[in-house]
């Protein structure tokens, strides 16, 4: 089967990839990336969101708090409440918010861990609580990578467990978000000292797998000393969740190499090297196919054959594409309508078909972005880092539909839920809605 027939196939059975994994009714933003981790939002809690707002004139601006500390997770969202995470300047300490999502009202802002002597960032976008929370019915997972993880109840916000020996030197900060997978709360370690993928007991906390990573960095000079300054060995990236002949599979990132994993064990099913690191942006998947974006330098954007031959290590016979330049770095692409669209950290949106990689459009809308775009029905929505939101129409040819501007810039993806837009700026969070169903 030629390369473009296989990708065709794979892309008319669905436009969306799937996770595996259901969540509760009243959970409509659970994850980073929305209930199908794609950054769609479900067409019933996206109805009558606005592509419109001012802040100026008060139009749309349902509501707007200010936030103490930084940070840039994403707020999840869950039987009306937003839970997101906050950490002081220095990162000495970190804090978990609830906030009730029809008034704006705090209604916890708690204090989890402490740490006295925090490793410096080293990074101008990243924060000491960039991972964002993952919800389920009864309870919340909130992680800071090394600094501390834990499970808290949903009702209450009481801590059920925690654990603080988890360790990597991120280095320049954490960045990957967990993942939930059956009982399995799934974490991602890629520091420069140590780099591995994690699997706990949800209930307890205890450790299940444990998946080191096992691929040759290539950062030794001839004398066996490590070149640069720790960088290759590093990764941000949040893994996906993808069904592949009817078989669970944990798509993940690394610098250097890719991996597809058995999220029940942790074993390596494949594995695809590369030559990029400091990976952010998350897989997309779909039945058959994967669009693998591969580092925040030298962005690469690959379409793997995802499929039961996709095993051991991974040769230019499963590469159905590869795109070497104008993809997004940090900010996730999307997949709409059988093409990819990646905005790069420039502010350029490149359009890419997804079954050939070939480009469709590229469209300069100018800004510097990092959070991650939200999809409803046609229309993409990309925040950049000036608190400026361009909402445009997917299709073959750019068409920008609105262009709206808030006080202060953003990192933190956007959530939705019941009809409103939720956007978490440097120091305030705000709901953006229309009038009221």
């Amino acid at each position: 089967m030629s390369r473009c027939r296989f990708v065709a196939t794979a892309l008319a059975a669905a436009s969306l990839f799937f996770t595996g994994v259901a969540f509760a009714a009243d959970l409509p933003w659970p994850e980073k990336n929305g209930p199908t981790a794609d950054g769609h939002v479900p067409a019933a809690e996206a109805a009558g969101l606005p592509t419109v707002w001012d802040e100026a004139a008060g139009k749309n601006i349902a509501w707007k708090i200010p936030l103490e500390g930084e940070g840039h997770s994403t707020p999840v969202i869950g039987d009306g409440k937003l839970w997101f995470t906050a950490a002081t300047e220095d990162g000495k300490r970190q804090f978990v918010y609830v906030v009730d999502g029809e008034t704006g009202k705090v209604l916890h802002h708690k204090l989890l861990f402490e740490n006295p002597e925090p490793e410096p960032l080293g990074n101008a976008v990243n924060s000491y609580a960039s991972p964002s929370c993952v919800l389920e019915a009864e309870a919340v997972y909130v992680h800071f990578g090394e600094y501390g993880t834990a499970r808290l109840n949903r009702a209450t916000a009481e801590v059920e467990w925690q654990r603080r020996d988890l360790k990597c030197r991120h280095y320049r900060g954490p960045g990957s978000s967990p993942v939930v997978f059956e009982d399995l709360l799934i974490l991602t370690f890629d520091g420069i000292s140590k780099q591995y993928v994690v699997a706990l007991d949800k209930t307890n906390g205890h450790t299940v797998w444990e998946a080191p990573r096992t691929h040759d960095y290539h950062d030794l000079n001839e004398e066996g000393k490590p070149r640069g300054d720790g960088d290759y060995r590093k990764a941000f990236g949040t893994p996906t969740l993808a069904t592949v002949d009817g078989r669970p599979q944990l798509i993940s990132i690394a610098s250097r190499a890719a991996y597809g994993l058995d999220p029940h064990t942790g074993k390596t099913i494949w594995l695809l090297e590369h030559e990029n690191y400091n990976a952010a942006a998350r897989p997309l998947v779909m039945p058959g196919f994967a669009v693998l974006n591969m580092g925040s330098e030298r962005a690469h954007l690959f379409g793997l054959k995802l499929d039961a031959s996709t095993q051991g290590t991974v040769t230019e016979s499963h590469v159905a594409w590869q795109r070497k330049k104008g993809n997004s770095s940090l900010s996730s692409p999307m997949l709409v309508g059988g093409r990819v669209y990646s905005m790069t950290n420039q502010g350029v949106l490149y359009c890419v078909d997804a079954k050939t990689g070939e480009e469709v459009y590229a469209e300069r809308i100018g800004g510097s972005f990092v959070s991650s775009p939200i999809v409803v029905g046609d229309l993409m929505y990309f925040s950049d880092e000036a608190g400026v939101t361009t909402v445009v129409r997917a299709g073959a040819e750019f068409q920008e539909v609105a262009k709206n501007t808030l006080d202060e810039g953003m990192r933190s993806s956007a959530a939705v839920a019941d009809g409103a837009l939720y956007l978490r700026t440097f120091k305030h969070l705000y709901k953006i809605a229309g009038a009221r169903r």
